[in-house]
């Protein structure tokens, strides 16, 4: 078995738990900092932060200090932030759609099945993917992944349907549980 020091790079930094030398070495996600002395000392950070700066957006300016945006990731993905971070902490959505299709996508408004009060609106998770939740969110918690139609079920009466697409066509089913529903391919 090959010693596994030979494996691994020595940087000039030293542990700040024990004062030994810090490696570079590799896991499952990736390079990381970690102490010589492990498994005596069990210091370890990431290589590189997350919040690296990806793309400064030239032509736009922090409303709150007038430094550039920059675009960023972070733990639910990209956003845009000031480039004078830590000093300010400005931070915005990444929004991918224009005012047109936002006022468009009002008036198409699904009201929420679930709690009555709300409507089902487009989010993102935080790997990208669509899904549409009520904006009564967090008093109603109500979900679905594909996108809202406005019609009731015809077989078991909930006051939705969604528009799936499959392998083979685009169908119109039903999201409650327990209910078959699915209409011919549109």
């Amino acid at each position: 078995m090959a010693n596994l020091d030979t494996h691994h790079k020595k940087i000039s930094e030293a542990c700040p738990k024990c004062a030994s030398p810090l490696h570079i070495r590799n896991g499952k996600q990736g390079p990381f900092l970690g102490c010589s002395a492990y498994p005596t000392c069990d210091y370890l950070r990431p290589l590189h932060e997350k919040s690296d700066i990806k793309k400064v957006l030239t032509g736009s300016s922090c409303p709150l200090c007038q430094h550039e945006l920059v675009l960023k990731q972070g733990r639910f993905g990209l956003f845009i932030g000031c480039s004078d971070y830590p000093n300010c902490e400005h931070t915005a959505q990444l929004s991918e759609q224009n005012k047109t299709t936002e006022n468009i996508e009002k008036e198409n408004l699904v009201p929420c099945p679930s709690c009555k009060k709300g409507h089902l609106v487009a989010r993102q998770s935080r790997f990208g993917k669509t899904f549409y939740a009520c904006d009564n969110y967090p008093d109603c918690k109500y979900a679905v992944n594909d996108k809202p139609v406005n019609e009731f079920c015809p077989e078991c009466k909930w006051p939705i349907l969604v528009e799936r697409k499959t392998a083979t066509a685009t169908r119109i089913i039903c999201p409650k549980k327990g209910c078959g529903y699915r209409s011919k391919p549109i």
